[in-house]
């Protein structure tokens, strides 16, 4: 929620810092996800950067479930959360959206089996037939396959977040699982770490499948918000100008090799 009481404006001569509170995805690592009741990733260490450098904001941003955030977004409760992909049809509700903070590729990983005598290289086509894992709250997938849903060519299967759905691959309760694949990979690794999956041995190998897009994530906006936060458009525009510039001298590039070194 926003803290704008006795608002001074930024952009007035005599200004006082407005208190703005983002929402972040908590479940969503590398990129967003809650440690020790703190928000962490990739999408966090970019934003921490950008927001210090607007002057005019005190930001504070909050992790929260990525499905309750939406809501807040859709009623007009919060004023934004990342990192929404550019879907205006299917969230009519986050608007403006900032310019684009990081590239995701989004890709199919399955057991070994299901690729074991062929690659599946056209999505979703060479998919139909399987069950295929999402995260709860997420759009992924693209036109084509939410279609093939609807015509029972394939089916979906819903969980929390890359934790739920990678054991849910691994005990074969789902075919596939989709999402982005540094997410998928770096969640992984963190899961072998713990022992919490024995690939090859009580779980299933796992095996990358087609690539279904290249999405980008943002901050996104609610469109509903009835005049509540009247600096949404200022916010808006000294956060691209920081963004476009971080991407242009390349310390996005390096905040995102140092994250996943």
């Amino acid at each position: 929620m926003i803290l704008a009481c006795g608002i001074l404006w930024p952009f007035g001569g005599f200004s006082a810092k407005i208190d703005v509170t983002v929402y972040a995805d908590e479940n969503y690592p590398p990129y967003s996800y809650k440690e020790a009741g703190k928000v962490q990733g990739i999408y966090a260490e970019i934003l921490k950067i950008a927001f210090a450098r607007m002057p005019d904001y005190q930001v504070k941003i909050v992790p929260i479930p990525w499905k309750r955030g939406l809501k807040l977004i859709e009623t007009g409760s919060a004023f934004a959360i990342y990192p929404p992909y550019f879907h205006v049809m299917e969230r009519p509700y986050i608007w403006p959206y900032s310019l684009p903070i990081l590239d995701e590729r989004v890709v199919a990983f399955c057991r070994s089996e299901i690729l074991a005598t062929s690659l599946r290289g056209r999505w979703p086509e060479d998919y139909y037939g399987l069950k295929i894992g999402i995260n709860a709250g997420f759009h992924l997938g693209g036109d084509g396959f939410w279609q093939a849903v609807k015509e029972n060519k394939l089916k979906v299967s819903e969980a929390k977040g890359n934790r739920e759905n990678l054991l849910k691959l691994g005990l074969k309760r789902i075919d596939c699982y989709i999402n982005d694949r540094l997410s998928i990979l770096w969640e992984l690794k963190q899961m072998k770490l713990k022992g919490e999956y024995n690939e090859g041995g009580k779980h299933a190998r796992l095996l990358e499948g087609a690539t279904i897009t290249i999405e980008q994530g943002f901050l996104g906006f609610t469109a509903n918000d009835q005049g509540k936060y009247p600096f949404k458009e200022d916010f808006k525009k000294q956060l691209d100008i920081i963004i476009y510039e971080m991407r242009r001298n390349g310390l996005t590039q390096r905040i995102i090799e140092d994250f996943v070194r």
